[in-house]
């Protein structure tokens, strides 16, 4: 699909934009890693943790190449691209540490360089290597990612899938304002600002109620409408899918080609300059996702998390090059899906959990058509924010974690203060991995307030997940 959202002027860029940072690779080797994922996935925290690890020679017990001793320092570099916020490691690892808080989420695109001088495993590459890589890792929003579909698409395509989307059952109350609205409306009457205001206004709240936690979805495009930063009221963000547009071109003045013209200046002003800018100047990819969340919210999250999942996919540039088309085309050859938050649930149900997400990404490269580059899934916490143990419960042993959960969380109507540690049990992952995607079974949503500790488990053989948000533990300043 990737290569359907660009033109020929589009890959010409590229091409050149290629060739300029691969002269420079010559003589400076390096590589760029994207990290992405939806809200809340905890990109910022996952980047920050990986950063500090290789800095400080932290615990990564399953990096051989640290493991073996074969690092022999790594440190931070000015990053290429002066045009691009810093990623703001600093700031994040004093938030954890000092305040024993969560960094703020991924609002905009943030790079930074991490350079690594190593020892080849290769006596044959020692000879000829500088043992030197420069990483730059690029943040980004996945809302922004899943934009990129957009270039493929009309704005009548765009307008009938979303009121597709709009009536599922997962969405249907939410949207009910709305379609309400959109259906009072002539897509032939005269363009009105104010009409087209309230639309859109309409039509961000509900995706903006999509994505909270009772829901917890997924795919939301247009993705600056969940966060529109400095383009907030602008004509380019001032528009939204309309009911049932005529196959006729659309008459100059009215309402329909008012919201065409503002739909297709959101994909020439800021979708596509984002997929050629920085998507299509990646080598590796990490896309992280809170499969917890929507296993918490039901098989309509999870089945819309595997859409987004799939869209995702759609959109890189995937493939093995050679010596040659490398110097003109960069092409994504490793992709790892990753479920974070693995500390919220207890270690017998880590496995259960990296199967239910290698299920999700195995449908969804099948869904995407996706070829040419290796798809690998774990299930991991970026900073282990609980620890293990057990509680006894009548003859039974109940596996617990053990952490601090944060201000405003509840369990059974007792609401946490952020500074007590306690014991909870999260519930059982399901050992049948379909039951979890299948959107016929009852909805299994619960309120935040009845996640459950110990004595108030439930006999109950499908138990739904329940966890608790935690604050980050005390920490030490190197890993």
């Amino acid at each position: 699909m990737a290569s359907s959202l660009t033109t020929f002027t589009d890959e010409a860029k590229i091409a050149l934009d290629t060739l300029s940072g691969r002269a420079t690779g010559l003589f400076s080797p390096s590589l760029r890693l994207g990290v992405t994922g939806l809200s809340r996935a905890g990109k910022t925290v996952f980047i920050s943790a990986f950063v500090h690890n290789l800095l400080h020679g932290g615990r990564l017990p399953l990096f051989e190449a640290q493991k073996s001793g074969r690092i022999a320092r790594a440190f931070l570099e000015e990053q290429p691209d002066d045009a691009v916020p810093r990623f703001q490691y600093e700031d994040h690892i004093a938030a954890l540490v000092n305040d024993r808080l969560w960094p703020d989420s991924t609002r905009a695109i943030s790079e930074l360089r991490l350079t690594i001088e190593y020892e080849s495993a290769s006596g044959w590459s020692r000879m000829f290597s500088s043992g030197r890589l420069s990483v730059d890792i690029v943040d980004y929003p996945g809302e922004w990612l899943l934009d990129l579909p957009l270039l493929g698409k009309s704005y009548a395509d765009f307008s009938r899938e979303a009121l597709e989307m709009a009536v599922l059952p997962v969405r249907v109350d939410l949207s009910q304002e709305w379609r309400t609205l959109s259906a009072a409306v002539d897509p032939k009457a005269d363009a009105d600002e104010m009409t087209a205001r309230r639309l859109a206004e309409s039509f961000a709240a509900y995706l903006k109620a999509c994505k909270l936690d009772e829901r917890a979805l997924s795919t939301l495009p247009p993705g600056r409408f969940l966060m529109p930063g400095a383009l907030e009221g602008s004509p380019a963000l001032t528009f939204a899918p309309l009911p049932d547009l005529s196959e006729r071109r659309a008459r100059s003045g009215s309402l329909q080609a008012m919201m065409e013209r503002r739909y297709e200046a959101y994909k020439t002003h800021v979708v596509k300059p984002f997929f050629r800018e920085h998507i299509t100047r990646l080598d590796r990819q990490i896309v992280l996702i809170d499969a917890l969340q929507a296993l918490n919210a039901g098989p309509g999250a999870m089945a819309d998390l595997e859409r987004a999942v799939t869209e995702i996919l759609a959109c890189f540039r995937p493939g093995r090059g050679n010596f040659l088309t490398d110097f003109f085309s960069r092409r994504i050859d490793r992709i790892l899906v990753a479920a974070t938050k693995a500390d919220h649930l207890h270690h017998e149900s880590h496995d259960r959990l990296q199967a239910i997400v290698r299920r999700l990404a195995d449908r969804a490269v099948a869904r995407a058509n996706f070829t040419g580059a290796d798809v690998d899934v774990v299930a991991l916490a970026a900073v282990r924010a609980t620890r293990e143990g057990t509680v006894k419960q009548g003859r039974e042993t109940l596996p617990v974690i053990i952490g601090t959960p944060l201000k405003g969380e509840r369990i059974n109507g007792e609401t946490f203060d952020g500074k007590t540690e306690t014991a909870i049990f999260p519930g059982d992952l399901p050992e049948k991995i379909d039951a979890v995607f299948d959107v016929s079974r009852p909805d299994q949503r619960q309120s935040q307030d009845h996640r459950q500790s110990p004595d108030s488990r439930q006999n109950n053989d499908d138990p739904a997940i329940r966890f608790v948000r935690f604050r980050p533990p005390k920490l030490e300043r190197t890993a």
